[in-house]
């Protein structure tokens, strides 16, 4: 019956279903309610949810009931792999809070930043690869809980992503060991992961994680393999795999799985994605397959919480032809992939941008049904990348929207 009235509730308050659940739970640990006074506890409960964090009802994110859009940029790091962590916060601070400070004062509200990377300075691991705790020093969830209440305090979410697969640097085989080694990735879940989610999941400018960046850059992407999920051999021509065939599908799914349902037991209202590097390994549009659906991720990880609550995935146009291919967000409307959860461009710039601007790039995500848009990247370090100002402009083309029947509101208060 408290099921029921629960499920009841949740569909007529339009909850998402992580905020239902989170009802549930409640309940669940506080049965002692009198029954008079079950009701209001159950719609007391439901409010907090609608109007204490984010949400999901369908293709898009909610907050306080009104549908949001994410407008912003990439800040990956400041120096790559050494940004978080054995107290190099304090070495940080100012250019994290200087990006914190020009999104807000351009009109965005987002800012997706990476954590672990390939695992330089964090979290900290054994000889042996196995993860003993955060960091060396214990620091690592007081700099991200101070650089979370100060992006707070400017009206700025961050989408805090773990990993990275699109390189291979020095301290690469230790997330190796962790894709690979399931005892591995049990440690750094129990004495890293579960850690941070405990301690920051009341931050209210937490946004949402994102377990790994391009997965797909050490990809094997010729496996053939009788699980359709598993067998990569769709890839085969893509380009994915540019740092070496170096893992399955089947251990990076399950690397994912594992961490998505650690995070969403340890905090049923987190919200979760994984960053694919194109829409091809993102979608079952035109012979392609959507690796990170829920199916795929339970197939390869047994674990039914170690889904994606939303979609996130990266686009640039061809070095040479300066033409996006046919997969790209810009070249469609985003209920044209047929995924059934919110997308975000979460990398994409104007100097590979198919002969697009900046501006005209932010306002397709726009109105084309994309849930958000982040430009690569602030720091502007490298060649594929755009120069701040220029990623100022595309936040400002979008300065101070809502339209409740396209992106959303940009303008949020935390």
């Amino acid at each position: 019956m408290i099921t029921s009235l629960v499920r009841y509730i949740g569909n007529n308050l339009s909850l998402s279903t992580v905020c239902t659940e989170a009802i549930l739970l409640s309940y669940s640990r506080y049965k002692q309610v009198a029954k008079d006074m079950l009701v209001p506890f159950l719609l007391l409960v439901a409010a907090v949810c609608v109007n204490g964090r984010l949400y999901i009802q369908g293709d898009h994110f909610y907050y306080n009931g009104q549908r949001v859009f994410f407008n912003g940029v990439n800040q990956a790091w400041v120096s790559y792999g050494y940004d978080w962590g054995n107290n190099q916060y304090q070495y940080r601070r100012s250019k994290f809070q200087s990006v914190v400070n020009d999104v807000k004062n351009n009109g965005g509200n987002s800012i997706r930043v990476w954590v672990h990377v390939e695992g330089q300075t964090s979290p900290h691991f054994d000889n042996h690869g196995h993860v003993t705790g955060t960091d060396s020093s214990n620091s690592l969830i007081h700099e991200l809980t101070e650089y979370l209440q100060y992006a707070r305090n400017h009206q700025v979410f961050i989408f805090l992503c773990l990993w990275n697969g699109a390189e291979r640097g020095s301290t690469n085989w230790r997330l190796e060991g962790l894709i690979k080694d399931t005892g591995k990735l049990h440690t750094y879940i129990n004495h890293a992961l579960i850690p941070m989610v405990k301690a920051l999941k009341d931050q209210p400018a937490l946004a949402g994680w994102d377990i790994i960046n391009e997965m797909e850059g050490v990809l094997n992407p010729n496996l053939h393999s009788g699980e359709p999920c598993f067998d990569t051999t769709f890839l085969a021509p893509s380009g994915a795999g540019w740092k070496g065939h170096i893992h399955s599908a089947q251990d990076l799914l399950r690397f994912i799985n594992w961490q998505a349902a650690a995070i969403r037991k340890t905090d049923p209202q987190a919200l979760v994605t994984a960053g694919s590097w194109n829409p091809k390994s993102n979608t079952n549009m035109n012979g392609m397959k959507n690796l990170y659906s829920d199916h795929c991720l339970i197939r390869a990880g047994h674990d039914n919480a170690g889904t994606l609550n939303f979609y996130s995935t990266h686009t640039y146009d061809n070095k040479n032809t300066h033409q996006y291919d046919s997969y790209s967000p810009f070249k469609h409307n985003k209920n044209q992939y047929g995924l059934g959860k919110p997308l975000i461009i979460a990398e994409f710039n104007q100097v590979r941008g198919g002969h697009h601007s900046i501006e005209e790039l932010f306002t397709y995500a726009y109105y084309h049904g994309y849930a958000g848009a982040w430009s690569w990247h602030a720091n502007a370090d490298g060649s594929d990348t755009d120069d701040f100002p220029t990623q100022q402009r595309g936040m400002r083309s979008l300065r101070g929207k809502n339209d409740q029947n396209n992106g959303g509101l940009i303008n949020i208060t935390i």
